[in-house]
C-alpha cells in the first residue's frame, strides 16, 4: 500500500511538472532546494484557490476586511511575537547518513507506526466479525492497549520535553524508542540543538546588527500591528475579522514532500477579533465554518479529520489542525487556534502604544482575544491537484490521466477546439473565443486529431471542450464534451456564454456553505 501511495506521488509530481503546473525553481542551474515556481496552469489554479478563499472571508462575512501587509517589518514585532527566542525547532544529525532531521518529528513517526498497528488490528476483526463493535474491541483488545498505552506515554513525555526546551530529554526518547535513521538504519545521533527558522538580512547600507530585519515567517503579525488601524478607519465593532494572503518564509530543517513543505510558501490567515471570555464558542464556530468551506469542494469528506493539539503553542489556549489525506497520509492543511490576547497584549507591550477596543455596550476598554485560521495555500493547491488527478481504464480498453479539479477552480474553463485546420472552422472558433474570453478562461488548440486534443485537456484538468465542425457552420450549434463524464451533447453558440458562466462560477461552491 506505501508503495502504491508512492507511485501516485511520484506520478502526480511528473505530471505537474510535464503539464505546466510545478516547476523546481531555478532548473536550468540544478534547481534551489525546496524552492518551486508555479507554471502558467499551476498560476491560475492557485489564483482560483486565492479567489474562492478571499470571497468565501471578505464576501460571505460582512464583519471580515481584508489587507496586505508588508513582508518586511520592524525588527521588534518579531521580539513581540516571541519569534525572535522561541520560533526553534529541535534539530539532530545522524552522524553515518549526515541527514538532517526534526527529532520531534522523528518521535511522531514513530508513533504514527503504532498508530498504523493499531488500525491493521481493528481492521482484521471488523472483517473476521459481522457485528463488529470497535470501541469494544478497542478497550479489551491487549495488543491494541498496549500500544496506545505507548503512545500516551511517548506522547506525555515528548510534550514535557518541547515545553520544557529539554534537548537532551528529547535525543534521550529517540534512544530510547530506538528510532533509527530511515536512510542509514544507524542510530548515531549528534544531540539536538535548537535552530531558528527565521531569515534574516539587512536594510540600509551597513551590514550589522542595527539594520537586521527578517523576512516574515507567518502573515498574522502583519493584522496584529495593524489591528487599530483597520478597527477605527472601517469602523468595526467587536466580533470582526481581518483577512490576508502573502508569502511567509521559514528555513525549514527539513523541508521535503514536493510543495508540502517550502522555505518560501503563502498563506491565507484571518485573524477574528472577540470578547475576552467568548473566545471558545467562537473556536467552535470557525471550526465548523472551516471544514464546511473545504467539504464544498467535492474532493471526499472522508479525506479531512480535526486533529486536535497535545503541545499548545505559547499564545493559545486551544488549536486542532485540519488535516487532508495527502498521498503521503492524514497531514495539516489549515490550522485553526485560539491565540487568546497574546499577540495584541506584547506589541502593546513593546511598542508602547495602546491597542485596545472600546466597547460601547460595555462602556469599557480591553484587548481583544483572537480566533486563527491560517491554511496553507500551497498544501491547499496540493491537495486540490493530488486528489484530482487520476488514471483511468476505459471500456474501450484505452487509457487516460485526467485531472477532476472542480470547475471554478481550473486554470482554463473551456477548451475552443475547431474540428479542423481549414474550411473557415478556426476563423468560426476564434469567433466564440473572442466571446467567450470575457466570461470564462478559454484555451485554443487547433493541432493535432480531436482525441488528442481532448485527452490533453483532460490532463490539464479543463472541464469542458467545445468543438467547432462542418454542421456549427451550417446551423450555429456546437459540441460541449464533459470532462469527467466524456459525454457529448449539442447545444446553440446562444446558449454557451450562460451554460458555460454558471457551470464555472465559483459562487457554485460558496452556496454550499
Amino acid at each position: 500500500m506505501a508503495n502504491q501511495e508512492d507511485n501516485l506521488f511520484k506520478n502526480v509530481i511528473a505530471h505537474a511538472k510535464e503539464y505546466g503546473f510545478i516547476f523546481p525553481s531555478s532548473e536550468i542551474y540544478d534547481g534551489l532546494s525546496a524552492v518551486y515556481d508555479y507554471g502558467q496552469n499551476g498560476a491560475e489554479l492557485k489564483n482560483n484557490i486565492k479567489e474562492y478563499w478571499w470571497k468565501f472571508m471578505t464576501m460571505l462575512h460582512e464583519n471580515i476586511v481584508g489587507i496586505d501587509a508588508a513582508i518586511f517589518m520592524h525588527p521588534t514585532t518579531w521580539k513581540a511575537s516571541g519569534h525572535v527566542d522561541a520560533f526553534n525547532d529541535p534539530m539532530i544529525d545522524n552522524k553515518d547518513s549526515k541527514k538532517r532531521y526534526r527529532a520531534d518529528q522523528l518521535i511522531e513517526g514513530y508513533i504514527e507506526k503504532l498508530e498504523e498497528k493499531i488500525e491493521k488490528e481493528v481492521e482484521k476483526a471488523a472483517k473476521r466479525f459481522e457485528n463488529f463493535d470497535r470501541a469494544m474491541f478497542v478497550s479489551t483488545n491487549v495488543r491494541v492497549l498496549e500500544n496506545q498505552k505507548k503512545i500516551d506515554e511517548i506522547n506525555e513525555k515528548l510534550k514535557d520535553a518541547m515545553g520544557s526546551g529539554n534537548m537532551e530529554a528529547l535525543k534521550q526518547l529517540i534512544i530510547d524508542l530506538e528510532i533509527a535513521d530511515p536512510i542509514s538504519g544507524s542510530r548515531n545521533w549528534t544531540d539536538v540543538r535548537q535552530f531558528n527558522l527565521m531569515f534574516s538580512t539587512e536594510m540600509g547600507s551597513l551590514a550589522d546588527d542595527t539594520n537586521k530585519i527578517y523576512l516574515r515567517p507567518e502573515t498574522a503579525q502583519g493584522i496584529f500591528v495593524n489591528f487599530l488601524n483597520v478597527q477605527k478607519t472601517g469602523r468595526m465593532k467587536i466580533p470582526f475579522g481581518i483577512a490576508q494572503i502573502g508569502k511567509a518564509f521559514r528555513n525549514e530543517i527539513v523541508a521535503r514532500q514536493f510543495i508540502f513543505r517550502m522555505r518560501e510558501f503563502e498563506q491565507m490567515e484571518m485573524q477574528f477579533f472577540v470578547k475576552p471570555g467568548e473566545e471558545m464558542q467562537w473556536y467552535e464556530f470557525w471550526k465548523e465554518k472551516r471544514m464546511k468551506w473545504h467539504n464544498a469542494l467535492g474532493l471526499g469528506e472522508a479525506n479531512y479529520r480535526f486533529h486536535d493539539h497535545l503541545n499548545l503553542a505559547h499564545y493559545a489556549n486551544a488549536a486542532c489542525d485540519i488535516q487532508f489525506n495527502f498521498p503521503m497520509g492524514f497531514r495539516e492543511l489549515e490550522g485553526i487556534h485560539s491565540r487568546t490576547d497574546f499577540d495584541l497584549k506584547n506589541h502593546e507591550k513593546y511598542s508602547g502604544k495602546k491597542l485596545q477596543y472600546f466597547d460601547p455596550e460595555d462602556n469599557q476598554n480591553y484587548i481583544p482575544y483572537v480566533v486563527e485560521t491560517s491554511i496553507g495555500l500551497d498544501r491547499m493547491f496540493l491537495a486540490v491537484l493530488s486528489k484530482s488527478y487520476q488514471e483511468e481504464k476505459l471500456a474501450d480498453g484505452s487509457e487516460r490521466v485526467v485531472l477532476r479539479i472542480p470547475a471554478p477552480l481550473a486554470p482554463n474553463k473551456v477548451a475552443i477546439l475547431p474540428l479542423t485546420k481549414k474550411d473557415g472552422l478556426p476563423e468560426k472558433a476564434m469567433e466564440i473565443m473572442n466571446e467567450l474570453k470575457f466570461h470564462v478562461r478559454c484555451f485554443y488548440e487547433e493541432k493535432d486529431a480531436i482525441g488528442k486534443r481532448y485527452r490533453r485537456q483532460d490532463a490539464i484538468g479543463t472541464p469542458y471542450c467545445v468543438t467547432i465542425d462542418h454542421q456549427t457552420l451550417q446551423d450555429n450549434t456546437v459540441t460541449i464534451r464533459h470532462r469527467d463524464t466524456m459525454e457529448q451533447e449539442r447545444v446553440a453558440i446562444d446558449s454557451l456564454k450562460t451554460t458555460l458562466t454558471e457551470a464555472c462560477s465559483i459562487n457554485n461552491i460558496l452556496k454550499r456553505i
